[in-house]
């Protein structure tokens, strides 16, 4: 489920800083190229609970047959037919059939009203077939399943939607001849028109998140859903405030909303515009709150997870002016929750919450200002002892506050910092190591008393120890704090 992005961290090193800066950037390159590859793509088998019960086996091709020589009553053959197509064997040996997916796409479009839902039926079985050749057989029903997602019943649209989900990941050319028919305006008519249907906003939402994934979305299908209004409305049901309007269309528009925004990082004026930012922090407010008191609803962290991700991404696009007006100022809070949270049962998604921190608290002196004065720093002291990626990330977060302020590197010292990074200082984890020496580098910048009670806590045996270390990282930066910041210590 990862899709790393861009990373943000700023503080002041001995290094080069262009140099610093240009690593920086390959790594930050490398972080969303390796979450971006990652894709969610899931098909959808919507149970019909009449047929749940029967697991009679059914001839395809004789029901095949049946449906080409009889009249009226195809109801029968038609609903046997959507049972057999169950098989992934069946649903092969259907497309092969000479005329069979005309014979489906006849009925799709007749008069007969039951038949045309029992036909959508047999199309939704075939398109949760794991052989991409079986999508590509059911591309001439696309367009009339598009034009039906104006109109029907919502058991029929909803067919309709999971259907075309199902069928857009397996292959360009689905996805290409789907933009063709246009299926984005008729999703975005679907989801105006269908706002308060909880579960055709969730059908919309996953057929959407489905078509923005594969490596080809950020060029052709992101442009033109970012160019509709589809953007608008996903932050629309972002931004319910109805507690009842449910988890599942939230996750749905929340993969979707992440999906977008992913794929035009540096450009997210759009979803900025749209307020996409505000509505996301509010709602892991009020996730966060939950969490804190010990109230998870269960399935919870499905929606946290693209919210994370939505918030972490838009920081970085949003300038530190914007970001008072965009970001609610419990959001610190909120992430500090989280974390602690999901620390233990998921500690990947805690993980997330410390990224998004980190995001929040790079540009911003007015937020690292509020973790220290909402007493949150203590708590991120605790975590770091924790590994898994989750104690470099809080110490980029405290990085980012010394970075700030003096003012903020004294109040970091009697919170606790300077002791924890006389622990942090002895890790086996290199990357915690050069993380633990430039936090204490703008500790003990210009600041002699903050120097003498690091040598003290003993802190002076292990940097002369780094001297030593096989990484020339470690070794440069070691030497420059005994040369320049403890050589007065001694």
């Amino acid at each position: 489920m990862w899709r790393l992005s861009k990373v943000c961290h700023k503080s002041s090193r001995p290094d080069n800083p262009d140099q610093l800066r240009l690593k920086r950037r390959e790594q930050e390159k490398a972080l969303r190229q390796a979450r971006r590859d990652k894709h969610l793509f899931s098909k959808r088998l919507l149970h019909n609970e009449d047929e749940e019960h029967n697991t009679e086996e059914q001839d395809v091709v004789g029901l095949f047959h049946h449906l080409q020589k009889c009249g009226t009553e195809k109801e029968s053959f038609l609903k046997a037919l959507s049972r057999a197509l169950h098989d992934p064997s069946a649903q092969t040996t259907f497309i092969k059939l000479e005329n069979s997916m005309h014979l489906l796409v006849g009925l799709l479009t007749g008069s007969n009203s039951e038949c045309r839902l029992l036909a959508v039926r047999c199309l939704h079985e075939l398109s949760h077939s794991p052989h991409s050749a079986v999508a590509l057989a059911c591309l001439p029903a696309t367009s009339y399943l598009l034009t039906y997602l104006s109109g029907q019943s919502t058991k029929f649209t909803e067919l309709c939607l999971y259907t075309l989900g199902n069928l857009c990941p397996e292959n360009d050319a689905v996805k290409e001849k789907l933009l063709s028919q246009g299926i984005i305006p008729a999703l975005t008519n679907c989801l105006e028109t269908q706002m308060h249907n909880l579960a055709l906003v969730e059908a919309v939402g996953f057929t959407l998140s489905q078509l923005l994934q594969g490596t080809k979305a950020a060029e052709k299908v992101t442009l033109i859903v970012t160019a509709s209004r589809l953007p608008l409305l996903l932050c629309s049901v972002l931004s319910s405030p109805d507690p009842k309007f449910g988890l599942a269309p939230m996750i749905e528009c929340a993969w979707s909303l992440h999906y977008l925004i992913s794929s035009t990082p540096g450009n997210c004026s759009v979803f900025l515009s749209h307020g996409a930012l505000s509505k996301c922090s509010s709602l892991l407010v009020s996730i966060g709150g939950s969490v804190a008191e010990e109230k998870k609803d269960e399935g919870l962290e499905l929606v946290v997870w693209p919210l994370l991700r939505c918030v972490g991404n838009l920081l970085s696009s949003c300038s530190a002016e914007h970001l008072s007006g965009q970001v609610d100022v419990h959001l610190p809070a909120a992430l500090c929750a989280l974390l602690n949270g999901y620390l233990k049962i998921q500690p990947a998604l805690a993980r997330e919450a410390a990224w998004v921190l980190n995001n929040l608290t790079a540009h911003s002196a007015d937020l690292c200002s509020a973790l220290l004065t909402l007493n949150l720093v203590p708590c991120l002291i605790q975590l770091l002892p924790f590994s898994q990626g989750i104690n470099t990330m809080i110490l980029r977060v405290l990085a980012n506050v010394a970075h700030q302020k003096k003012a903020f590197c004294v109040q970091l010292v009697h919170l606790g910092l300077l002791s924890a990074l006389c622990a942090t200082l002895k890790m086996a984890e290199t990357e915690m190591v050069v993380l633990s020496l430039d936090v204490l580098y703008m500790l003990i910048d210009d600041n002699l008393e903050v120097a003498e009670e690091f040598v003290k806590q003993g802190g002076l045996l292990t940097i002369e120890a780094l001297q030593y270390n096989n990484e020339r990282e470690l070794r440069q930066r070691a030497l420059y704090l005994l040369e320049h910041k403890l050589c007065y210590c001694h």
